[in-house]
């Protein structure tokens, strides 16, 4: 399980056999693995400090655990179709020390092993000042993820408008990646090609017919440069001056005319525009996701289908097949970040959460400081109420009311911040890891 109790207990004898009896239960009835959590010794102030700091802590945890949880789903989003590898690419990299620096650690190892980072958080400092140093890290990462994540949203929002200009049949699609400059005459004071959409059914009867369709059509001057599901995409020349005619009159049999007319420039910009944007959002995750199709529509996923004749081997969107073969190669700058962050979030939580542990045994059990810390991870979910029972038994005597769970649920225990129903006779806080759930 990914699933975390922080607890602890005083720590004079009879809580240190209390604690000895309860890792004896849950080790014969196979209810948890449970470990040490050290906890440094911090500068306490009063005690009515600690209440507002316990207050703000909370909020701090809750915040915490909401930004790593966008985090990690943001891994997802910019991973795409290499999803199965996000969970290792969301780890507590580094750990706590120097011989640690770079190894990859996952987040339950880090859990399970976390040791105090005295150089990052110095327990001399008063407990504020460390929490006020958690609060403003966490508060520049959260900032720097909204830019980022931002930037990268509007990069993809602009792909997907060019990529809908490649959807749709030949009626609406963009033809740019379609038609090249050898069919079309060009440059011409007189001629002009003309693209024809004709309905499949209807191939044989444009072939006998469009040299007539108006007077001054060049004759054998069509060619199928395109076809989908409903139609193909025809050429024809013919001179300016008729134009309108031959567009009334093939509209008349059922011949649409695209209002298209081939600008290179144009052509050129669009491609470059298509791939510049699929470059940069390959460049933040190098991933085979955006690979293209020789042969299909522009992108892969299209539901209709364009097949470009005469010339198939003509590259989609200004690609050469070495650059769709070439992607998926290494890591780009929003992963990487991401992955850092992560990292440095993650294990701020996990230090706010020892201090919250702290912070709650001195104004449960007072001063002096003298309590024992203690990591629970229980084995399966079938097993937690057992093992809730186990640690009520073993600490009742340290607060009979509620372990008997007989509080009213109106009254609110000052200083705690936690309503009754998360309230035991020993201080409680949960960690789950299961944060793309």
């Amino acid at each position: 399980m990914s699933e975390f109790w922080l607890i602890s207990a005083p720590g004079d004898q009879e809580n240190l056999q209390a604690l000895e009896r309860m890792n004896t239960v849950t080790s014969k009835s196979n209810l948890s693995y449970n470990t040490k959590f050290s906890i440094p010794d911090f500068k306490v102030g009063t005690l009515d400090s600690l209440v507002g700091l316990s207050d703000e802590l909370g909020k701090l945890d809750t915040f915490a655990e909401s930004l790593i949880k966008k985090m990690a789903q943001s891994v997802v989003e910019v991973m795409e179709d290499a999803k199965g590898k996000v969970p290792e690419n969301l780890l507590a990299n580094g750990g706590l020390k120097e011989k640690m620096k770079y190894l990859k650690i996952d987040l339950p190892s880090f859990v399970t092993h976390f040791e105090w980072d005295m150089a990052k958080y110095p327990a001399k400092q008063p407990l504020v000042s460390v929490v006020d140093t958690l609060a403003k890290q966490l508060a520049q990462i959260e900032t720097d993820l909204k830019s980022r994540t931002a930037a990268y949203n509007t990069l993809k929002t602009n792909l997907e408008n060019l990529e809908k200009k490649s959807m749709g049949n030949l009626f609406t699609r963009t033809l740019s990646d379609i038609v090249s400059k050898e069919d079309f005459v060009l440059g011409s004071e007189y001629l002009i090609t003309l693209l024809v959409i004709v309905p499949k059914p209807s191939y044989a009867q444009w072939q006998k017919t469009y040299e007539s369709l108006s007077d001054m059509v060049v004759p054998r001057s069509t060619k199928l440069i395109a076809e989908d599901n409903e139609g193909g995409l025809f050429t024809v020349t013919l001179f300016r001056k008729v134009i309108e005619d031959f567009k009334t009159k093939a509209r008349e049999n059922k011949f649409t005319v695209r209002e298209f007319y081939y600008d290179e420039k144009e052509i050129k910009r669009e491609r470059e525009e298509m791939s510049r944007l699929l470059s940069d959002k390959k460049q933040q995750y190098q991933t085979s996701c955006v690979a293209l199709k020789k042969g299909s529509s522009t992108f892969p996923d299209h539901k209709v289908k364009v097949t470009p004749l005469g010339n198939p081997a003509r590259p989609a969107a200004g690609q050469t097949d070495r650059e769709r073969e070439s992607e998926g190669e290494g890591e780009g700058p929003l992963l990487r970040w991401l992955k850092v962050n992560f990292s440095e979030a993650f294990i701020a939580w996990i230090h706010i959460k020892a201090l919250r542990v702290f912070v709650e045994s001195v104004l449960r059990y007072g001063l002096p400081v003298n309590f024992q810390a203690v990591l629970l991870q229980p084995h399966k979910k079938s097993s937690t109420k057992r093992l809730r029972e186990v640690l009520n038994s073993v600490f009742r005597h340290l607060d009979q009311v509620a372990a008997a769970s007989i509080l009213d649920a109106s009254v609110e225990i000052p200083g705690l911040q936690l309503n009754n129903q998360d309230y035991f006779p020993y201080v409680y806080f949960h960690i789950d890891l299961s944060l793309l759930d």
